[in-house]
């Protein structure tokens, strides 16, 4: 990197010799979000989270929902607000929240902020997230897991095609993340958003679901997400409904217990239900949350152990 020069992600800056980061504690968006939001559904369901976000990401992905401050640099956002670590904090009590959720664009871009409020967060008995999109080089993730209580990764598709053409990345290197993750013993969710005719088909998503039960085991759970068109993909549907159920039912088919529908308020595959005996144990209408028949993590009605984090360290 040249002197004066940024990288792709365009939030550091080599100034002699030096790489600066132009984002340490300049959020661009702070909010008060429901866990479910990420979307966690096995994480303290029915809790906040602390959400924050500086400008930038490493990939581009053509489908980017927060494509105006993923895609911009610091400079050309005027909306900055000062948010140092204890501030963090300080907003995440005051407002009774689980957690803090790392989110909106990639975390990794603001990496410094966020292990530095991480570990503030974490002396404060709270708890930390990443929404992510696992593109990251092993060293740095696992010192940041050593902060995480939780964490999601997007899947965004299963071909170097796709992540190369609509994503503009790599697939193999979130694999190997998502191994990382597994072997560490971090608690994760995958979300794979569904879009129409370029990630969709039925042969990939089995490929994709038996990778994930072999890999990384059947108690992952997975939210196939509907796309709205935005960003440079407006001239593709929402995804259609029953596409989502096929893909639910490739999923069981694979042999995963917790398979999801996103963006589709009051679909029976909000709720979560036991692996064992199918019974509902927790039901949602888009971010409402009501815990019915669970008892100390476990089926109320066969004592099924359901994965997850469901009280606060």
């Amino acid at each position: 990197m040249a002197d004066g020069n940024r990288g792709n992600c365009e939030v550091r800056e080599n100034r002699k010799g030096t790489y600066y980061t132009l984002v340490y504690c300049r959020a661009v968006s702070a909010n008060i979000d429901p866990v479910e939001k990420k979307p966690f559904a096995h994480y303290l369901p029915g809790t906040l989270a602390m959400s924050i976000a500086t400008v930038g990401c490493n990939i581009d992905c053509n489908f980017c929902q927060n494509w105006d401050i993923s895609q911009k640099r610091p400079e050309q956002v005027k909306q900055v607000i000062y948010l140092p670590p204890e501030k963090v904090v300080e907003i995440a009590k005051k407002n009774n929240c689980s957690c803090v959720a790392y989110t909106y664009v990639e975390p990794t871009i603001f990496y410094e902020y966020m292990v530095d409020t991480a570990k503030q967060v974490t002396a404060a008995g709270l708890g930390n997230v990443i929404v992510s999109n696992g593109f990251i080089q092993e060293k740095p993730l696992l010192q940041l897991l050593e902060q995480l209580t939780a964490v999601k990764i997007d899947l965004k598709g299963f071909t170097e095609n796709y992540y190369e053409e609509v994503c503009h990345g790599k697939l193999q290197p979130v694999l190997d993340t998502l191994k990382r993750i597994k072997k560490e013993g971090k608690w994760f969710e995958l979300v794979n958003l569904i879009v129409p005719t370029l990630n969709d088909d039925r042969e990939k998503l089995t490929e994709m679901c038996k990778w994930i039960a072999g890999e990384l085991g059947v108690d992952v759970p997975i939210h196939f997400s509907r796309f709205h068109p935005t960003y440079k993909i407006q001239n593709l549907p929402q995804t259609p409904v029953p596409t989502l159920e096929m893909a639910v039912e490739v999923a069981k088919g694979a042999g995963l217990h917790y398979p999801y529908i996103g963006n589709v308020p009051g679909h029976k595959y909000e709720s979560t239900y036991c692996p064992e005996c199918g019974e509902m144990v927790i039901y949602r209408y888009g971010y409402h949350v009501d815990v019915k028949n669970m008892k100390d993590g476990c089926c109320g009605k066969c004592g099924e152990k359901i994965a997850g984090i469901w009280k606060a360290a």
